[in-house]
């Protein structure tokens, strides 16, 4: 990958550069890195992400983001760190509490990330819901039929393709963009007419992913 793609990256992180779905994510995003810079408590502590969850309730608020309906009868599956529901057999709805991330801004990267590789299953924030004082985004993606089971090592060398180093299990690293990518089971990604949809990624940006755009800059 060149190093445009790397500036390219970096600019939709910090708001500079769209992407598909991706304006409201990042300002919300940009708003939560403005608002804890000066925050003293060490990022990744429990203290850290309750004083982040009060400012992105309170931004919620503010700009009319609150969700209040959801159809809870259309219900799918969920995992550890989200709920699913059905939506018009085009699309379903996710309910994600960011458990799987240090920050909420974290959990927006990786938004931002999944929309860049993964377009065709790109996520649309939609909103936010609260369920016994639990914070969740609310995000719609495009329903995949899917037609056969997934390959793992299909996925292994589709992503080896594309920079990804297989680390252990189904995590890969990506090590000139300073990019982790986990927990791509045949849950995670879906095969549909031969061609594979990732449906659910988790994407961690490393300190690497920052020195080398300091170094570009």
């Amino acid at each position: 990958m060149s190093n445009s793609f790397k500036i390219h990256l970096y600019a939709i992180i910090s708001g500079k550069s769209e992407v598909r779905h991706g304006k409201v994510i990042q300002a919300i995003a940009n708003h939560l890195r403005e608002s804890q810079r000066t925050s003293t408590t060490s990022k990744g502590s429990k203290l850290y992400k309750e004083q982040e969850k009060q400012k992105l309730e309170s931004y919620i608020s503010k700009n009319r983001l609150w969700i209040n309906h959801i159809d809870f009868n259309q219900y799918v599956s969920e995992g550890a760190e989200q709920k699913v529901y059905l939506n018009d057999q085009k699309s379903v709805i996710k309910l994600n509490d960011s458990i799987y991330y240090n920050s909420w801004e974290d959990y927006f990267h990786n938004l931002l990330l999944h929309n860049t590789f993964f377009e065709d299953t790109a996520y649309q924030l939609m909103g936010f819901h609260t369920e016994n004082d639990n914070l969740f985004a609310v995000v719609e993606q495009p329903f995949v039929e899917v037609t056969s089971t997934t390959n793992l090592e299909q996925i292994k060398e589709f992503l080896l393709k594309n920079g990804f180093s297989n680390t252990r299990n189904n995590d890969y690293y990506n090590q000139e963009l300073g990019l982790i990518l986990e927990d791509l089971h045949d849950e995670n990604v879906l095969s549909k007419d031969g061609l594979l949809y990732f449906i659910d990624t988790v994407f961690y940006l490393t300190d690497e992913f920052w020195i080398d755009f300091n170094n570009l800059d």
